[in-house]
């Protein structure tokens, strides 16, 4: 069992960057890849960025390459989502996802374990 809370949203401006951290619980944080998705108002839940459990490789969606990075450190459990140039688009819930499987992107159906969220509200 891996338990996952976010934390770091809030509102900013467009331009603007935010930190999104993900603390996870148990001793097994290591053995999975790790991901970040986004679910805006009445739109599917997207995938972001994902990390492997060494951290040595990632992937992010074009929507985000580039202004997004991933990264994990697992001494602490802790998974982030740095992310900068911030667009109105980028308006959305984030979750942090833990997903048994060693394939990077992860999507919604192969995660195992999600937190509960956190708001991102980006304005012009």
């Amino acid at each position: 069992q891996v338990q996952l809370v976010e934390s770091g949203g809030g509102s900013v401006q467009v331009g603007g960057s935010l930190r999104l951290s993900c603390a996870a619980s148990g001793r097994t944080f290591s053995r999975y890849t790790m991901a970040w998705f986004r679910q805006a108002p009445g739109k599917e839940r997207e995938f972001v960025c994902a990390i492997a459990w060494s951290g040595g490789t990632t992937y992010c969606a074009d929507s985000v390459k580039g202004r997004f990075t991933i990264s994990r450190d697992n001494a602490k459990n802790t998974l982030y989502l740095q992310m900068t140039s911030l667009k109105p688009e980028d308006t959305a819930v984030y979750y942090c996802a833990a997903d048994s499987g060693l394939i990077l992107p992860v999507t919604p159906k192969r995660v195992d374990y999600w937190g509960q969220g956190t708001q991102v509200t980006v304005s012009s």
